[in-house]
């Protein structure tokens, strides 16, 4: 069995997967079916979180935002199913700083505030449950 095989079968099992990895899998799941809704229905997803009506382009754009998320989804489950650490890390950069972003998107009036807060709370959160497991 060559390396790949051996990267395909931990894809499937997660065999040997830190705790730490395992939370950061658990936040790519919830993206990644967050961002499949997103893309497959944005009027209904839409919403769910207090957003107007979306025009046929702002919908267009909204699936856009869902194929996106979905992908990163993908990065997180796989990074995490294979153990790389070295992701599970680099997220704990990542995360804390989506509640910032997420506010000056909101001041600005480019996201409505349930949006903003949602992904603030979803990412400061899942980071939070990464740190303390990391440093178990």
């Amino acid at each position: 069995m060559n390396s790949h095989d051996g990267m395909f079968k931990r894809l499937l099992s997660a065999e040997g997967q830190s705790r730490s990895a395992n939370t950061v899998e658990v936040f790519g799941w919830l993206i990644l079916i967050e961002g499949t809704i997103v893309l497959l229905a944005p009027h209904f997803s839409a919403s769910l979180i207090g957003i107007p009506l979306l025009s046929e382009q702002g919908a267009n754009y909204y699936r856009l935002v869902g194929l996106l998320v979905s992908g990163l989804g993908m990065l997180y489950i796989a990074s995490s199913r294979l153990n790389a650490e070295g992701f599970v890390f680099a997220s704990m950069l990542d995360r804390p700083l989506v509640p910032f972003a997420m506010a000056i998107l909101w001041y600005h009036g480019i996201i409505p505030g349930p949006l903003a807060l949602i992904f603030s709370i979803q990412d400061f959160g899942s980071f939070l449950w990464t740190l303390f497991t990391w440093r178990a």
